[in-house]
């Protein structure tokens, strides 16, 4: 009983409580606010869906907010699903109701015409479900994203084109604002992991079926297997049914969708749609399943189901909840914001104006209300609500898997990368392929796709081949009308063949030569090439060199050959019978310098052996044949005169040196000039200074080398063969022939396989990219190819290959070894030759300057100021001319006796030789053979370097000189002998 009395009590006191709190709101009474709504509501679920989450929203607000003043009043508009009804709508709600704000509307194309209307009534516009990233180009301040941008997605699908290590994608999008916004971020960031976008599928708004299942047979015609779909889902829909339909569904295809058509299709499963969309993975923006959300679901069912009973079984998606979000955060900056300025300024417009524009005004409040919303922020039933420049920021997307009736979570994109989950495991994240759940893909299969195909409506490859009238070896097109067949063959095509069929898969493939009806070629290399970027050909295969002119446009595999540009050049037999063959070793410049050399260095020779070497001595003519004599002598060591001088000497020494030098230059010159053919033609410049003309092959890139060279193009002929390359080397160059001719190695080499002992190749090489198979831009067939080169380069398959083709062909010694390209010229020598010339001048000078401060104290002393400068040097000359008595040197006679220096006696006490006249004298002769030997002037009497040298006979006449005792026979015979050998040989 008590405790029946206590509820009674308790009841009773909460009903007081409830009365009174309801008199004091009935007090308090709030400010309505008007704002807009435009939605797609007549045919749309996501509009209704979204509209009942709004209310929703207010309602849930203001139940936790009761002493708010401010109480948000929502003015619906229909946009009709068109864009001029929701530009329409929202100038209806700002001109005639003057709502404050405006939450909508639906698409990205009605928001760009409602966006400009606010701005210009400085009434805030918040969409939660227009993505379009081009909105954001639009600038205006008072546009609020209450939602995610498109572009925030690009990174999570690129990332999982990277983790699968896909090449190539596929956009396939909306032709509309929607769909064409998010290509330009979408495309960037593939080619940031390196994957390229071949195509972009443009798929009309309104296209039907045909137009559809049009687009896809174009799409199954081309190599790449990997589609990223963007679109409504009312088109994606149909898309992927007949996707299904045409068998694009299979095993070896990829789809991944945008996360609006990822919401669209998995946030309410259809199995009729969920069944042609089996392996599709999805990207869609991660929003926790909180309590919160779960109750509210619950409650959302419940009155929606209420207020459309003819709607059944609609589930709540995430353009519902960021509906929800998006009318609290308005609620609450309303409030933040005031009620001060609810009102609008009318515009002043003239009376004839009859434009709504013109007469739009503009909200007072307008500047408050902005500031709030940017100022908001709050924990959304979508997670942390609050705006960056207008824009919502997403932290994750959720990666799904479709199976089943309905997406499975496979893993998430963060910043950091794909991870499995959210919270790190062992601390870190995960950024491969391992970091997510596996994946099964079309086809119910768990392997992870190339990425590309071979086009499903093709018989294989078209391979484009070149037509060539000669070099056969590398590509050899034959064609038999009878049976109206084409075979193909060459070295390069076996190589290529023999590549695919180690390649892990099947690729097949048909040879198409690039040729006229006529069956000559269509046209250059160059041209060939570029049929792959005009898609007439899906690759190219021959003997086709890598330039960076032909990869601007396709892509070549590694190179399978190594190859560049090099010279063939004319050999030229020498005509040994000719009788002057003897002075080709060297060349003109070096005779001459050698000449004139051996001339200088015997003059040397001789001014310093002049005055104290007897065989230096004597007539005029005598001493130039001297000079000559010694010098040329030099050049078989056969000189008979003895230099005395130290000076004279370390010339001779250096000069024999260099003679050597010459002499064995030239007999190694000779002998290979004797035994080895010699080139016509030594260096490229050569040919260019000349104007020679110069050949090159038809239709090859060897035209450009030559035209950069700086070879006339008038100067340079073409040829098609071999055998025209000859021909033209045989007219000669000027008389409608060539010089050289310039080609790449491989073909070369097949030339001199012919012509081996009539041409060679110098040393003069232009590097190029070797040969390599033509594909286009991005192809993933290249890597797979390049791979495979690299292994059958590395074992012996390729010079098997090689050695197959190349049998028949004569090996050339190589051009170092079987050529010489010049004789000897003097900058080979030019060295030597000053090294000659310094010692023989600086020996010369230093002569000079001492028989000058010798000789010319007396001479050119200045007090003798009566004789003239050039007497001076004549007496000077005269002096050089007289031999000098007072020299220390000793000279030995030409038959081994030795003689003592002039001016220095003998030991045994007999008379030094004396000079009359330049001739000798001798003492101690038989007087009956020399009855009348003149009076000489004793050496003993000249030991005196300051005295005064002998005069002539008519003035010495009275020199007496003490008669030598007499010896016995044999120094009689000896001193006779002397005598004798000396008479002719000193001389004054």
């Amino acid at each position: 009983m008590k405790k029946n009395n206590s509820k009674a009590v308790l009841s009773f006191l909460f009903c007081v409580k409830i009365l009174f709190t309801g008199m004091g709101m009935a007090e308090n009474t709030s400010i309505p606010v008007s704002v807009g709504v435009v939605l797609d509501l007549d045919s749309d679920l996501d509009g209704r869906i979204a509209l009942s989450c709004i209310e929703m929203a207010l309602s849930d607000f203001y139940a936790t907010h009761g002493d708010y003043k401010t109480r948000l009043v929502l003015n619906t508009r229909d946009s009709m699903k068109d864009v001029v009804g929701a530009a329409a709508a929202a100038l209806d709600l700002i001109k005639n109701v003057e709502v404050q704000a405006i939450l909508g509307p639906t698409t990205s194309m009605q928001a760009n015409f409602v966006i400009d209307l606010g701005e210009k009534a400085r009434v805030p516009i918040l969409s939660f479900s227009a993505t379009s990233p081009s909105l954001t180009s639009i600038r205006s301040t008072y546009f609020f994203r209450a939602t995610l941008n498109d572009s925030t997605q690009v990174n999570a699908i690129s990332a999982l084109v990277q983790a699968f290590k896909w090449r190539e994608a596929v956009p396939i999008y909306v032709d509309n604002v929607y769909g064409e916004g998010i290509i330009p971020y979408l495309i960037d960031a593939l080619q940031a992991v390196d994957a390229r976008v071949p195509y972009r599928s443009v798929i009309s708004p309104s296209a039907t079926d045909e137009q559809i299942v049009e687009e896809l047979y174009k799409l199954m015609g081309m190599q790449t297997r990997v589609f990223i779909v963007h679109m409504y889902r009312s088109l994606g829909t149909r898309f992927f049914a007949k996707a299904k339909e045409i068998g694009m569904m299979s095993e070896g295809c990829v789809w991944i969708m945008t996360d609006g058509l990822t919401a669209d299709l998995l946030s309410s499963p259809n199995p009729s749609v969920t069944e042609t969309i089996q392996g599709v993975l999805g990207v869609k923006p991660y929003v926790p399943s909180t309590k919160e959300i779960q109750d509210f679901r619950v409650r959302w069912k419940r009155k929606f189901q209420q207020d459309n009973p003819y709607i059944i079984d609609a589930e709540l998606n995430i353009y519902g909840l960021r509906g929800y979000d998006a009318a609290t955060a308005l609620a609450l900056a309303v409030e933040k914001a005031g009620t001060t300025n609810l009102g609008f300024r009318k515009a002043n417009v003239s009376s004839s104006s009859s434009t709504d524009l013109s007469s739009l005004g503009v909200s007072l409040n307008g500047p408050s209300l902005l500031q709030a919303l940017s100022n908001t922020s709050f924990k959304g039933l979508t997670g942390d609500y609050h705006f960056v420049d207008g824009q919502l920021q997403s932290p994750a997307f959720q990666i799904v898997n479709v199976n089943g009736n309905g997406g499975r979570e496979i893993g998430f994109w963060t910043p950091k990368g794909l991870v499995k989950q959210l919270v790190p495991s062992n601390g870190t994240d995960s950024t491969s392929v391992s970091g997510i759940s596996t994946v099964i893909f079309p086809g119910d299969t768990t392997a992870i796709p190339k990425g590309w195909g071979i086009p499903t409506i093709k018989k294989g490859l078209r391979i484009g081949v070149p037509v060539k009238s000669s070099l056969r070896q590398f590509v050899d097109v034959k064609r038999y009308p009878s049976s109206n067949m084409t075979i193909v063959t060459g070295l390069c095509i076996e190589i290529f063949t023999t590549i695919v069929e180690r390649l892990p898969y099947v690729l097949p493939y048909e040879y198409v030569p690039f040729d006229k009806p006529d069956g000559k070629a269509a046209g250059t290399y160059d041209d060939l090439v570029y049929q792959v970027y005009l898609k007439n050909f899906d690759a190219v295969v021959g003997d086709i060199t890598i330039l960076d002119s032909r990869s601007l446009y396709v892509d070549f595999t590694l190179p399978f050959m190594d190859s560049g540009v090099s010279v063939i050049v004319p050999i030229e037999s020498h005509n040994i019978e000719n009788a002057w063959f003897f002075w080709k070793p060297l060349t003109w410049d070096l005779w001459v310098s050698s000449l004139l050399f051996f001339v200088f260095i015997g003059f040397v020779v001789w001014v310093l052996e002049h005055r104290i070497n007897g065989d230096f001595r004597g007539p005029a003519s005598h001493q130039a044949g001297t000079i000559f004599w010694f010098s040329f002598s030099t050049m078989v060591f056969a000189q008979r005169e003895r230099v005395v001088s130290n000076l004279s000497r370390v010339v001779v020494i250096i000069w024999c040196f260099v003679v050597l030098i010459l002499t064995q230059s030239y007999t190694a010159s000779l002998s290979s000039l004797l035994t080895i053919q010699q080139l016509k033609v030594t260096d490229v410049n050569e040919l260019v200074n000349k104007g020679e003309y110069v050949g090159y092959q038809k239709g090859s890139f060897v035209l450009g080398i030559l035209l950069g060279l700086g070879f006339d193009k008038s100067k340079i002929l073409a040829y098609n063969s071999p055998e025209e390359c000859h021909e033209l080397f045989s007219k000669g160059s000027g008389y409608g022939g060539i010089a050289a001719a310039f080609d790449e190695v491989s073909f070369i080499k097949v030339f001199l396989s012919k012509y081996c002992s009539k041409y060679t190749m110098i040393d003069a090489t232009f590097k190029t990219g070797g040969f390599g198979f033509v594909f286009p831009k991005g192809s993933p067939l290249v890597p797979d190819i390049s791979r495979a080169i690299l292994n059958m380069i590395g074992g012996d398959k390729m010079k098997e290959t090689q050695d197959k083709w190349f049998a028949n062909q004569t090996s050339c010694p190589d051009s170092g070894t079987s050529v010489s390209s010049n004789t000897l010229s003097i900058k080979s020598f030019w060295g030597l030759f000053i090294i000659a010339g310094i010692a023989a001048l600086s020996a010369l000078i230093i002569f000079i300057v001492m028989f000058v401060h010798q000789e010319g104290r007396l001479v050119l002393r200045p007090s003798d100021s009566t004789t003239s400068i050039w007497s001076k040097i004549r007496h000077l000359f005269s002096i050089f001319n007289q031999r000098d008595f007072t020299s220390h040197i000793e000279v030995n006679d030409r038959n081994g006796i030795h003689l003592p220096s002039m001016g220095t006696a003998n030991q045994s006490g007999n008379s030094a030789h004396t000079e009359i006249h330049g001739y000798p004298s001798y003492a101690g002769c038989d007087t009956s053979r020399n009855s009348q030997a003149p009076q000489v002037t004793s050496a003993d009497q000249l030991t005196d370097p300051n005295q005064e040298r002998p005069v002539k006979d008519n003035q010495r006449s009275n020199v007496n000189h003490e008669t030598p005792p007499r010896t016995d026979q044999r120094s009689n015979a000896i001193i006779h002998q002397r005598t004798k050998s000396y008479q002719y040989s000193y001389s004054l």
